[in-house]
């Protein structure tokens, strides 16, 4: 992302910090500019630096650290013009703070329940050691009518071509193909032709099955056990599975705890967009 300048050399006072010596570590108190009479330290560009979105911390080091230390210049600057002392501004700042305090306890939450090791353990249990799934390689044949579909069942056990029969009678996307619909695992399709599918055996036919989408004829063609993905394939699911649960059980925790009293008061919904009562 490009960081864009909004405020002109002239228009503000700023002295950039001297180079401190080479045998000197920099820490969060380091001054790197300062503004107004404000500083601007190593802590503010690595606090913020933290905070922006994914995207930004693809950007070389270099690039970033000036784009950060320019922006919180251009903050400073624009700060110093506001009046702190309007309520509006007051107000706004503690909802800045909350939303702050509340995004540092959901991320610790989040950081505690998806260490590696519980990532590791999640994927154990929800992969590694369970049983291995099933998948079914299955065609079918579509028809509208319980009546063209015992018809074509007719056909196929006098000795017809599945596929020719499917080819040329199936109304369903699959019909061109002979009625193939390759691997399958249970949920991937209607409940009704899933049960079919899997109470058959291997080169078997089914009776026709009804669905919401018309009649079936399935044939099961094979089964096999599902190949287990890798943890890396998986692990970005496991944990946003994981973060949810941790935040959600937190979340339930404080609600359990905390004392909350709601104020009963008859307000117009509509009081939300009154700007004007933020100075008053």
């Amino acid at each position: 992302m490009k960081f864009t300048r909004l405020i002109a050399a002239s228009s503000v006072t700023v002295m950039m910090a001297t180079v401190a010596p080479a045998q000197e570590e920099p820490t969060a108190q380091t001054v790197l500019a300062t503004v107004n009479g404000k500083d601007i330290t190593v802590g503010h560009v690595i606090a913020l630096t933290r905070r922006l979105p994914e995207r930004f911390q693809q950007l070389e080091d270099k690039d970033l650290y000036q784009g950060v230390l320019d922006q919180l210049i251009q903050q400073t600057a624009l700060a110093s013009d506001v009046d702190t002392t309007k309520k509006s501004i007051q107000i706004a700042i503690e909802n800045e703070t909350r939303a702050l305090l509340a995004s540092e306890t959901l991320t610790k939450i989040e950081d505690e329940a998806t260490t590696d090791a519980l990532v590791q353990a999640a994927y154990d249990e929800a992969y590694a050691d369970a049983p291995a799934a099933m998948e079914y390689k299955a065609s079918h044949i579509l028809v509208e009518t319980e009546e063209e579909a015992k018809d074509l069942v007719k056909a196929l056990n006098d000795g017809a071509d599945f596929a020719e029969t499917a080819k040329e009678n199936s109304t369903g996307p699959s019909g061109p193909n002979g009625g193939d619909l390759g691997w399958m695992a249970k949920g991937r399709t209607v409940p009704e032709f899933e049960n079919a599918m899997i109470a058959l055996e291997p080169g078997e036919v089914s009776e026709p099955v009804k669905s919401q989408f018309g009649w079936h004829i399935i044939k099961l063609a094979e089964t096999r056990e599902a190949p287990k993905p890798t943890l890396e394939e998986v692990r970005e699911q496991l944990v946003d599975q994981m973060k949810t649960q941790a935040v959600a059980e937190h979340m339930q925790t404080i609600e359990d705890s905390a004392e909350i009293n709601r104020v009963e008061i008859d307000l117009d919904p509509a009081i939300i967009r009154n700007t004007d009562l933020l100075d008053k």
